[in-house]
């Protein structure tokens, strides 16, 4: 139990689909490949299992984007400040059908694919304390620092990056890319 969150112990396969292969027209370049993001999940992996391996873990990941970053989700919570553009709305929506009290007296903690702004996740931790959640902390594969609007700080980092506007590995725009088994930038509209 206590490393049931290293990602070094799961089988994780990226499938290529006929829609990937499509978009990868669409790509100015590649970031990280499929083979960089695992050697940071796995290094996550190390870190959180570390972290947890004596206690009792809720692994809560962020829809959509955080569906490809977590492979032992316990549940998923909708949170967004995106609309179909390629900045923050600024404006928060945290998904009102979700049963906090799952979380209540549990250790937290929330996967997500990007952190930008910092206003989805600054406020989904907020509401996740208030609701009783022993312990909430945060892993992020990627962090946007620059763009920060808040003072937010994830607990788990895969990689720091500038200001680019990337896709794919759970990341879209506007419901497209996030299937590209990579991180790519897409070329300019």
């Amino acid at each position: 139990q206590g490393n049931a969150i290293q990602r070094s112990n799961v089988q994780v396969q990226v499938v290529i689909n006929s829609r990937s292969q499509r978009a990868d027209a669409d790509i100015d370049k590649v970031l990280l490949s499929t083979e960089q993001l695992n050697e940071i999940l796995d290094y996550m992996g190390r870190q959180i299992g570390h972290e947890y391996q004596d206690k009792e873990l809720l692994v809560l990941g962020v829809l959509k984007g955080g569906f490809m970053f977590t492979t032992l989700e316990v549940d998923f919570f909708k949170a967004s400040s995106y609309g179909t553009g390629t900045s923050s709305s600024g404006s928060v929506k945290l998904d009102e059908s979700f049963d906090l009290s799952s979380i209540k007296g549990k250790h937290v903690l929330v996967a997500e694919d990007i952190i930008d702004t910092g206003l989805t996740m600054s406020s989904l931790v907020s509401l996740l304390r208030r609701s009783g959640a022993m312990s909430v902390r945060v892993a992020v594969l990627l962090d946007k620092r620059a763009r920060r609007k808040v003072t937010f700080d994830p607990d788990f980092v895969g990689m720091y990056m500038g200001e680019e506007f990337v896709v794919g590995y759970g990341i879209d725009f506007a419901e497209r890319y996030r299937w590209l088994p990579y991180i790519g930038v897409p070329k300019p509209e």
